[in-house]
């Protein structure tokens, strides 16, 4: 709990996490943590089991519960102020922090405007508007260099002030600007001069002065736009302006019939607060609104994620934090009651999202963190445009005035797509690169076994192989004279019985074994039940078996997964949908069947071992020539009632899948050359497997620290006598007598 504390952590979050003995601190935690308490954006990379769940979801909670305490203290306030005091008169006039460019800040009296963006516009308006009849006037001092464009417009105008025909603005460079029509006008300001800013709403004109000086009439107002509401605006390029609405005494009194705009309620003018098409966050929360959006990219990681909150959160009270969990294949009408009932952090999938916002069920606009956990596999699904979407729908200020925040992470951020994803949409984020590209944690050994069709000989002897997955039903099987086609067929029988060896060899107990299709993963499963196992078995069978993959309706993934995590199966038959981010405690074994088509897929794959700590084994079986396998990418119906053997190219339904190519491809892209096993799935006893067992962690014994203090003690001898001859030599020069 300290050393969350040194990070910023409230010690009740502290606490909670300290209860879960398997979350320790971590470099990725302690890197990330202190950035978005801070309010940065932060990109992570870190290797799988590294903590990165905990490193967004803990300060978002804290940031969350401390934004809803103020929430509620501020509303306590205002009623108690609201009983003791008199109604108030002007306050309301400032810059509007909910009506703001992503780039444009607002200081807490919200008279002080400043954007540091030295590429683009971004504006503002303030919070009230005048309308109907009546003189007013305000003042907008620049305190500092860059460019900017000061006036009026109303709540239609775009927030770059005098690019349409609702926005009427006066720019540093001696510009008038309506509708995109930049006229000379007066003459050029910058820092430290004072600009006075009219508007007539008997005549319809609007005018401007210079530190006093009368620039003459500016605009006239259409007389299609006398009913409108017009607020002080402004826009800045790399700029800073300040503004009196008469709360201060001005540096330059207005000309007679003039009065200052925050007095136009006290002559009974007609004053509008910003409504119509402006988007403005609310002042009370609405329940559907949350403060923060995990986006994850399958079910599984959704309800991970939804989990550890609930763990995370559990000493936070007064208020309580509430989330809810948004993903497919539950009951909508469910959902869109907890919305209405009140959720503060919403974990979900793409789709399940998108369509409760775009049917006005969740409300974006509290939004104060947008996170992409397993960013690179959204990208990867096709998300990309739904991302850019939604985060254009969230208000870049927050309802108290903060800068939306956004975190993204995964196990593999080092793609184009994600850097071109985090240029666009994050402001100046912090990379925490604790794993440069792809590698593999040293609690993780990973080894190949070659499955060679030529020189092993047990497919042509098998009685009863697993069921393969049909592609060579309608091929000639020749044991004696074996064909390309024959040889794919022996590899595909051969794992079924390898995979059975590999987990009689090591006595796994728990394991998750990973095929390329659903379609062997429901071989896989049936080969399994039929050897004793299948999901309705005593746990203490030694093949009881689930199976995950997206074929499977939602509530019978929910339960294998929860089966399987509970022990009350032995191994999670499924395909790369749990590759990504699953965390099963102390999880000892995984079984690639098939390698996966995507090198870093390998990594997520073997990375469900060896986290927190806790050593893991992986084992890859190998085809050594290329198996003829289905792929659906064309397919009219994604493979289902499918029995088109042809080649892609030929119009079919099939590939030729080279393991060989893919394991050369992980190996250079991981820098390694992978240790290998042989038929009988024994491994090697080496200085690895010698001191650990796997799923726990690794220890190191008395006799082994003796034995290194042992061997260190004579260098540590010979380098205390050379210190002491180095020191002898410098007196003896110090104080040896010049000659």
């Amino acid at each position: 709990m300290t050393a969350f504390a040194e990070m910023g952590i409230m010690p009740e979050l502290g606490a909670a996490v300290e209860e879960m003995d398997w979350m320790l601190p971590t470099d990725v935690q302690a890197e990330a943590i202190p950035l978005i308490l801070g309010g940065g954006d932060v990109l992570m990379a870190a290797e799988t089991g590294s903590g990165k769940t905990g490193a967004f979801c803990l300060p978002v909670i804290q940031i969350v519960w401390e934004s809803m305490k103020d929430s509620a203290a501020n509303r306590s306030s205002a009623s108690t102020n609201k009983q003791a005091s008199a109604p108030s008169t002007g306050n309301e006039w400032r810059m509007n922090v909910h009506d703001r460019g992503s780039a444009m800040a607002i200081d807490g009296s919200g008279l002080l405007c400043q954007s540091r963006d030295q590429k683009g516009w971004h504006g503002t308006r303030a919070t009230m508007a005048v309308c109907g009849s009546g003189k007013y006037y305000y003042e907008a001092i620049v305190t500092d260099e860059g460019l900017c464009r000061v006036g009026w417009a109303t709540e239609k105008a775009s927030l770059n002030l005098g690019t349409d025909k609702h926005g009427f603005g006066f720019g540093g460079t001696g510009k008038k600007s309506n509708n995109k029509n930049f006229d000379d006008y007066g003459e050029a300001f910058g820092q430290h001069d004072v600009i006075g800013c009219y508007i007539d709403l008997d005549s319809r004109e609007i005018a401007y002065t210079k530190n006093g000086k009368d620039l003459d009439i500016a605009f006239e107002i259409p007389a299609n736009m006398q009913k409108d509401n017009f607020y002080p605006a402004v826009v800045l390029k790399n700029a800073e302006m300040k503004f009196n609405f008469g709360g201060s005494p001005f540096k330059y009194e207005p000309v007679e019939g003039h009065i200052a705009i925050d007095q136009a309620s006290a002559r009974n003018s007609k004053v509008s607060a910003i409504s119509g098409s402006v988007a403005v966050a609310s002042k009370v929360k609405p329940p559907n609104a949350p403060y923060a959006i995990v986006m994850e990219p399958s079910r599984e990681l959704a309800d991970q994620t939804h989990k550890q909150v609930q763990l995370f959160k559990k000493k936070l009270t007064n208020p309580g934090i509430s989330e809810l969990l948004c993903v497919g294949g539950m009951a909508v009408k469910d959902q869109i009651a907890a919305l209405r009932n009140g959720v503060d952090i919403v974990c979900g999938t793409p789709g399940r999202l998108e369509d409760l916002i775009t049917t006005g069920n969740l409300d974006l606009s509290q939004i104060r963190f947008f996170i992409l956990d397993e960013a690179d596999g959204l990208l990867s699904q096709g998300y990309s445009d739904l991302i850019n979407r939604l985060h254009a729908q969230i208000p870049k200020v927050t309802a108290d005035g903060k800068r939306l925040q956004m975190v993204v992470c995964s196990a593999t951020l080092h793609s184009p797509d994600v850097r071109r994803m985090a240029d666009k949409l994050m402001n100046f984020p912090v990379w925490i690169d604790l794993k440069g590209q792809d590698s593999v944690p040293d609690t993780v050994h990973h080894v190949v076994c070659r499955v060679d069709p030529h020189a092993m000989h047990m497919w042509k002897s098998l009685t009863k192989p697993w069921k393969t997955d049909g592609v060579h039903a309608k091929d000639k099987f020749n044991p004696n004279q074996p064909n390309r086609e024959t040889l794919s067929e022996a590899v595909k029988m051969m794992k079924g019985e390898l995979m059975k060896r590999a987990i009689d060899e090591h006595h796994m107990d728990r394991a998750i074994i990973f095929c390329r299709t659903k379609l062997d993963c429901d071989n896989a499963e049936e080969f399994l039940t039929r050897h004793g196992g299948g999901p309705r078995s005593s746990k203490d069978h030694k093949y009881s078996c689930v199976c995950l993959h997206s074929d499977r309706n939602a509530n019978e993934r929910r339960e294998n997964l929860d089966k399987f995590k509970r022990k009350d199966v032995r191994f999670l038959i499924c395909t790369d949908v749990a590759a990504r981010g699953l965390d099963v405690r102390g999880l000892p074994f995984v079984i690639n069947v098939t390698l996966p088509d995507e090198k870093q897929n390998y990594v997520h794959r073997i990375g469900r071992v060896g986290r927190a700590e806790r050593m893991g084994l992986a084992i890859s079986l190998v085809s050594t020539v290329s198996e003829k396998v289905w792929y659906h990418s064309n397919c009219r119906n994604r493979g289902k009632g499918c029995y088109n053997t042809n080649l892609t190219e030929r119009g079919g339904c099939c590939i030729w899948y080279d393991e060989p190519a893919l394991l050369a491809n992980i190996e250079e892209h991981l820098g390694v050359t992978i240790d290998q096993a042989g038929e009988d799935l024994k491994i090697a006893v080496n200085e690895f497997d010698g001191k650990v067992t796997y799923g726990q962690k690794r220890k190191t014994t008395g006799s082994n620290y003796k034995d290194h203090v042992d061997s260190m003690a004579p260098v540590v001898s010979e380098l205390a006598l050379l210190e002491q001859k180095a020191q002898t030599s410098f007196l003896q020069l110090k104080y040896c007598p010049v000659r």
